[in-house]
C-alpha cells in the first residue's frame, strides 16, 4: 500500500510514516465511482527539502455531503484533517487550541498541502470514533482565536496514500539501528503512553513535550514551518545569483549578473556576504570563502566546518581536527583578530545605519512641510483657518507670558506680605514690653505717692495735736535741743521740703 521509506527517516521522525495514520481500507482514485463522488482528494508533501521529502494523497469527505444531510458521512473513521491551519500558529499554539482533545488523540501529523503555500494541515487520528466525532462538533467552524476571523475547518478522512519518498541525501547507517525516542524526554514514542506528533520536517515527538516548544521551528533541525518568501534583487530585482550581506541584510545579485553585492560592499566596506543558494559566506575584502558552519545533509543540524582530510593511498580519507595543527597561541591570535574585526565591522554597520536614519529623518520633516504647504495653498479656507489658529496660538503666547509674570509677581507680594506681617508681629511684641515696663513704673510711683501722703497726713495730725496743747511742745522742744543741737532744724527743713 505504501512505499518503504529510509532508514534515516525512521531514524530521524521516530517512525516510518506506514506507522502514522494507518486506513483500514485503501481506496483508489480511478475505482469506486460512489466513493470518488462523496470524497475529494488533496495531495502533500512533508519534510525537510533539503533532505527528504515525503508525498502523499490524502482522500477527504466533501464538505457539501456532512453540510447537505443533518448526520455525518456513514463510512467515516476515526481519522480527520484540519485544513488551512494559518502557518503562525505554532505546534504549541495548536495543541492548546485543541487542549481538551489532545488525551483522545494518538496521531498527529503536519502535512504542507498543494495551493496553500502560507498554510498547513494537520492529520489527525484519534481513540475512537466518538471522539472524533465530538472533535468535529467542536472545532469545525470555530475560530482559532478570538482576535482574528480565521476559523478551523475540519474535514473527515476516507484515507491516506503515500506515493513517494525522494531523498536528497545519503542515509545515515550510524543512526540506522536506533529505536524510535522523543528527542525532548529521550522516552520511547509509544502511543499507549501520548499521542506523537509529527512535525513538517518528519521529526516526532510527544504532544506533551512539542507543546511547551513555542517557537514555530523543530527542536531537532530547526526547520521552520514559516518558509520566507523568495528573494530577489533589490537593484535589479532578479531572483537568479543571489547575494545577502551579513551585517546590514542587503540582497543583491552576484558579479556574473549586474554585480550589485560587490557594489553595496564597495558602498559600504560590508565585506561579508552570504550565498543565498549554497548558505556560503564570502569575504570580498579577503576574495574567498570563510564560512564555518554548514548545513549536514544527513539529519540538517549546522555542523563545524573545522576538518582537512589528507587521502591516502588506499582511497581513504583521513580526517584530523583543525584545532590539533594549531598551537594555543595561534588560536588566541585568531579569535582576537576575528574580535576585533567583528568589532570594527559592527561599528561601520552602527555608523552606516545611522547615516540612514538621520536621512530618512531629514526627507520626512521635508516631505511633511511641503505636504503642509501643498494642502493649504490648494485651499483657501485652510489658509483661513491657519491664519486665526496662528492668531490664536499668538494671542496664547501673550497670555501665557502675562500669566507667567502674574505668577511671579505673586510670588514677590506674598513674600512682602509675609516679611511685613513679622515686622508687625515684632513692633507688637515690643510696644507690649514697653507698656508692661511702663505699668511697672507707674506701680511703683503710685506706691511711693502714697507713702508720702500717708506720712505728711501724720505730720500734720501731729502739728494739729502740739497745738491743742499748748506749751508742751516748746518745753519738749527746748530740752531735746538741748541734748541734740541741730533736730529741730532737720525737722523743720524735712516739713519745708515736703510741704
Amino acid at each position: 500500500m505504501l512505499e518503504e521509506t529510509s532508514t534515516s527517516s525512521r531514524a530521524a521522525a521516530g517512525a516510518s510514516p506506514e506507522d502514522f495514520f494507518r486506513s483500514q481500507t485503501s481506496v483508489d482514485s480511478t475505482g469506486d465511482s460512489s466513493t470518488s463522488a462523496t470524497a475529494q482528494a488533496l495531495h502533500f508533501s512533508s519534510g525537510n527539502p533539503r533532505i527528504e521529502e515525503i508525498r502523499g494523497v490524502v482522500h477527504l469527505y466533501r464538505d457539501d455531503v456532512a453540510s447537505s444531510s443533518a448526520q455525518l458521512p456513514v463510512e467515516r473513521k476515526p481519522l480527520v484533517c484540519v485544513l488551512g491551519v494559518p502557518n503562525h500558529m505554532t505546534y504549541a499554539d495548536f495543541c492548546q487550541f485543541c487542549g481538551s482533545f489532545i488525551q483522545h488523540m494518538l496521531e498527529m501529523r503536519i502535512v504542507r498541502t498543494e495551493g496553500l503555500e502560507d498554510r498547513y494541515s494537520i492529520l489527525i487520528r484519534l481513540d475512537d470514533q466518538n471522539s472524533a466525532d465530538s472533535f468535529y462538533k467542536h472545532f469545525n467552524g470555530k475560530c482559532f482565536s478570538s482576535l482574528e476571523e480565521e476559523s478551523c475547518h475540519v474535514f473527515f478522512t476516507v484515507d491516506i496514500q503515500y506515493t513517494e519518498s525522494i531523498e536528497h541525501s545519503q542515509p545515515s547507517h550510524a543512526s540506522s539501528m536506533e529505536q524510535p525516542s522523543c528527542p525532548v524526554c529521550l522516552e520511547r514514542l509509544d502511543q499507549d503512553t501520548g499521542g506523537i506528533l509529527t512535525t513538517i520536517c518528519n521529526h516526532s515527538f510527544h504532544c506533551s513535550c512539542i507543546s511547551r516548544w513555542t517557537d514555530s521551528s523543530c527542536p531537532v533541525c530547526r526547520y521552520c514551518q514559516q518558509q520566507p518568501e523568495k528573494s530577489i534583487c533589490y537593484v535589479c530585482q532578479t531572483s537568479e545569483n543571489l547575494w545577502m550581506c551579513v551585517l546590514c541584510g542587503f540582497v543583491g545579485c552576484g558579479r556574473y549578473k549586474e554585480g550589485h553585492a560587490i557594489n553595496h560592499w564597495k558602498e559600504t566596506q560590508h565585506c561579508y556576504s552570504l550565498e543565498l543558494e549554497t548558505q556560503r559566506v564570502w569575504d570580498y575584502a579577503g576574495d574567498n570563502y570563510v564560512h564555518r558552519l554548514i548545513q549536514s545533509k544527513t539529519d540538517g543540524k549546522l555542523v563545524e566546518l573545522n576538518r582537512h582530510c589528507v587521502h591516502n593511498d588506499d582511497s581513504h580519507g583521513d580526517c584530523t581536527g583543525y584545532s590539533d595543527t594549531h598551537s594555543d597561541s595561534e588560536v588566541e591570535y585568531i579569535v582576537n583578530e576575528y574580535n576585533e574585526l567583528l568589532t570594527s565591522q559592527l561599528e561601520n554597520q552602527k555608523n552606516y545605519f545611522e547615516s540612514l536614519l538621520e536621512e530618512v529623518e531629514e526627507d520626512t520633516k521635508r516631505e511633511s512641510s511641503r505636504a503642509v504647504e501643498k494642502a493649504l495653498s490648494q485651499n483657501p479656507k485652510l489658509l483661513k483657518l491657519q491664519a486665526k489658529l496662528d492668531k490664536c496660538m499668538e494671542e496664547k503666547r501673550f497670555l501665557d507670558d502675562i500669566n507667567d509674570n502674574l505668577l511671579r509677581n505673586q510670588g514677590i507680594w506674598e513674600a512682602k506680605i509675609v516679611e511685613a506681617e513679622e515686622r508687625e508681629k515684632k513692633f507688637l511684641k515690643l510696644r507690649d514690653e514697653k507698656i508692661e515696663e511702663l505699668e511697672e513704673q507707674l506701680r511703683i510711683m503710685m506706691a511711693c505717692l502714697e507713702t508720702e501722703n500717708a506720712e505728711q497726713q501724720n505730720t500734720e495730725q501731729n502739728l494739729t495735736t502740739s497745738n491743742e496743747h499748748g506749751n508742751v511742745l516748746p518745753l519738749v522742744a527746748e530740752s531735746s535741743s538741748k541734748n541734740s543741737s541741730g533736730g529741730p532744724t532737720k525737722t523743720t527743713n524735712r516739713r519745708k521740703s515736703k510741704g
